[in-house]
C-alpha cells in the first residue's frame, strides 16, 4: 500500500474516532441533564462528577453515539407510579363507610394512631426522594392487614414499590409493640369489666377467652406443623377479651396444629390464673358455693374454679339456661 493510502486511512480512522467521541460527549450531556432535571438537584463541577470522565463507555453508548441503536433515558427508578388515589380520593373524598370497610377503622381513629406511631415512624427525606409520609405508611400498613390483597396490589394501589409495602408493613408492626401494645391490651378496671358481663347474665366474670387462626405462608421447615385443622397454615391467636370485646391478655406464636388447650396451659395467663394473681381475690357466693371471678371459654378449654366452659351431654333447663348465658356472653 502506498504511503499516502496508509496516511489517508489513518486520517480516516482518526476522523471517525473523533466524530464518535464527540457523539458519545454530547450523548453523555444529555442524559446527565436529563438526570438532573429527574432529580432536582442542582450539580455543580466542583460537586459532582462527570461520568464520562469516571468510567469508560460501554458497548452500547457506543453503539448510540455511532447510530446503530436508539438513545434510551437511564432511569435512576424501576417505574413512576401515580399516588393520586391515596392524596386526592381517600384522603380527602372516602367517607366513613369507606373507610371502615377498607381499614377496618373510621379516619379519625386512623389518624390518631398515625399521631401515636410518629415517634416511631418519623424519617427524614434524601437528596434522592422524599420519605414516604407517616400517614402513608400507616395506611399501607393497614391496608395490607386488613385485606387479603398480594403485595404487588398494595403496591399499585398506593403507587409504591413491592418491597416498600413490605417494609411498611414491618415497620408499622414494629412501632405498634413497642409504642401501644402495653398501653392498648391491659386488663384495665376490673370493676367495669365485672359489671358489663353481669349486664349479659354472667355473675363475676372478668373476660372471654378463645383461639383464632392466623393464616401464614408454610414455613420451610416443620411445614406439617403449622397446617390447622381447616387445613391452612397458620399461627395461633390467643385472646382475652372484656365485656366490650377488646383485648386485656394475647399470646400468639404457636403453630396452627396446635390445641387450644395446650397454648392455653402453656401461657402466662394460665399461670397467673392459677396463682390467682391475675384478677383482685373478690368472692361472691353462688347458692352455698364461693365463686371467683372467672372467665369464660369453649368446650376445647379445661373446667377450672376459675374458667367455666359449656355443660355437654343431656342437658336440663337449668344446664341449657347456663350455657345459653355463657355463650352470649362469649359473643362480644
Amino acid at each position: 500500500m502506498e504511503p499516502s493510502a496508509i496516511i489517508a486511512a489513518v486520517l480516516s480512522v482518526v476522523n471517525t474516532s473523533r466524530l464518535i467521541v464527540h457523539l458519545f460527549q454530547n450523548q453523555m450531556q444529555r442524559n446527565r441533564a436529563r438526570r438532573q432535571r429527574k432529580l432536582r438537584e442542582d450539580m455543580n463541577s466542583e460537586r459532582g462528577t462527570d461520568l464520562s470522565q469516571s468510567t469508560g463507555p460501554r458497548p452500547v453508548e457506543i453503539m448510540v453515539a455511532m447510530g446503530h441503536v436508539d438513545p434510551v433515558e437511564r432511569r435512576f427508578w424501576a417505574r413512576e407510579t401515580s399516588t393520586d388515589w391515596w392524596d386526592r380520593i381517600v384522603l380527602q373524598v372516602w367517607d366513613e363507610s369507606q373507610w371502615l370497610r377498607n381499614f377496618r377503622m373510621r379516619k379519625g381513629t386512623f389518624l390518631e394512631l398515625c399521631e401515636l406511631l410518629s415517634p416511631a415512624l418519623k424519617r427524614q427525606d434524601t437528596r434522592m426522594r422524599a420519605a414516604l409520609t407517616i400517614q402513608k405508611r400507616v395506611a399501607i400498613a393497614l391496608w395490607k392487614l386488613a385485606t387479603p390483597d398480594s403485595y404487588w396490589s398494595v403496591a399499585n394501589q398506593f403507587g409504591v414499590g413491592k418491597s416498600t409495602v413490605g417494609v411498611a408493613v414491618m415497620q408499622v408492626a414494629h412501632a405498634i409493640v413497642d409504642l401501644l401494645l402495653s398501653k392498648v391490651v391491659t386488663l384495665g378496671d376490673v370493676q367495669v369489666i365485672i359489671d358489663g358481663f353481669s349486664a349479659m347474665g354472667f355473675p363475676n366474670c372478668g373476660g372471654a377467652i378463645d383461639g383464632t387462626h392466623i393464616p401464614i405462608l408454610g414455613p420451610d421447615h416443620q411445614g406439617s406443623q403449622y397446617i390447622n385443622r381447616k387445613g391452612y397454615f397458620s399461627m395461633v391467636l390467643q385472646a382475652l377479651v372484656d365485656h366490650k370485646g377488646r383485648f386485656t391478655n394475647i399470646n400468639v406464636g404457636w403453630p396452627g396444629k396446635v390445641h387450644d388447650a395446650r397454648v392455653f396451659k402453656n401461657s402466662g395467663l394460665f399461670r397467673w390464673l392459677q396463682q390467682g394473681v391475675y384478677f383482685p381475690d373478690r368472692k361472691i357466693t353462688v347458692g352455698d358455693v364461693e365463686m371467683p371471678i372467672v372467665i369464660l371459654g369453649d368446650p376445647a378449654y379445661p373446667l377450672m374454679p376459675w374458667l367455666m366452659k359449656p355443660y355437654t351431654g343431656a342437658l336440663d333447663t337449668e344446664k341449657e339456661l347456663f350455657n345459653y348465658r355463657l355463650s352470649k356472653c362469649r359473643m362480644v
